[in-house]
């Protein structure tokens, strides 16, 4: 309820480029920060909204951390928040892109060095769909996108990517006015996996509350779940939930407070392993596209 600088603990800290954050017990919009587009410039998972200032928000990116003001939707008094925080570079394989768009079919630069398995865009200056790319949408990802904002099934439209995959170098939006709109500004969110720390892939739902096991090479802190159907955005985190089963849920595609009792999974040395028929995580026959980001990256983790 009053400004207050928010330290990191854990296994490292570090002055983060990528600030997300959300209030667990109130009806709240995502609040989204980065260091491209600077300290009180929001944009929120939730919602189509243009890029907003508020001088009230997050402050400062920190050493170790950041700064607040007092905004409800990032510092009410006594309410429980997450803010889950990622760095920028080729090591941790995160990238932030900005660019102006001109409704012309083209390539973007990145600087990854690595091709790019995962892609956020926002349009920043229009209320716009935020357009998401993942490798493990379809077999042909570079034709499809999904919606951030909204918990649609995943749509085929040659305009978003031009039907062109990334490369090490390059990512190629097309002429759709959400990622390429003339004259207007865009941020990206550009992810590559890195062995022992991140992972975007899919699994296939069995529709059984004995669900599949998935592995993903280490134990996760976080994860972003979405079915390539029409389905809710979900968000799960060992900071959160610290013991099987994870049961506490925040939907990216909506400002909801934290779901208690949602899409339990079991969080493991290796993955995760879903224990739910919800149709969030495990329906039968469907396909689910997720990130995941360790808790120790690349050492052996002990088993919850």
């Amino acid at each position: 309820g009053s400004t207050q600088s928010i330290d990191q603990d854990g296994n490292s800290t570090f002055s983060p480029n990528f600030v997300w954050i959300k209030n667990r017990d109130a009806t709240d919009a995502h609040a989204l920060f980065d260091t491209v587009r600077g300290a009180t410039e929001v944009l929120s998972s939730d919602s189509t909204a243009a890029e907003a200032t508020n001088d009230d928000t997050l402050t400062a990116f920190e050493s170790d951390g950041f700064a607040l003001g007092d905004d409800v939707i990032v510092n009410t008094n006594n309410e429980s928040y997450v803010a889950w925080q990622w760095n920028e570079g080729a090591t941790p394989g995160f990238d932030i892109v900005s660019y102006t768009g001109n409704a012309t079919a083209r390539t973007i630069s990145h600087n990854l060095g690595v091709v790019p398995e995962m892609m956020i865009v926002k349009n920043r200056d229009q209320g716009d769909n935020w357009a998401v790319y993942h490798s493990g949408n379809t077999s042909a990802p570079e034709t499809d996108y999904l919606v951030l904002n909204e918990r649609d099934a995943t749509a085929d439209l040659n305009t978003v990517w031009n039907d062109t995959a990334p490369t090490s170098s390059v990512f190629t939006v097309g002429t759709a006015s959400l990622v390429n709109a003339t004259g207007e500004d865009f941020i990206a969110y550009i992810f590559a996996p890195v062995e022992g720390f991140s992972k975007f892939s899919s699994y296939i739902g069995n529709g059984n509350a004995y669900g599949p096991m998935v592995n993903v090479g280490f134990q996760p802190a976080f994860l972003l779940l979405k079915s390539t159907g029409d389905n809710k955005w979900i968000l799960k985190d060992t900071k959160r939930s610290p013991f099987n089963a994870s049961s506490l849920s925040l939907v990216a595609n909506n400002s909801d407070a934290e779901l208690t009792s949602d899409q339990p999974i079991d969080i493991n040395s290796n993955g995760f392993k879903l224990r739910t028929t919800g149709s969030g995580v495990n329906s039968s026959g469907v396909a689910y596209v997720y990130m995941a980001f360790a808790e120790h990256p690349f050492k052996t983790a002990n088993a919850r």
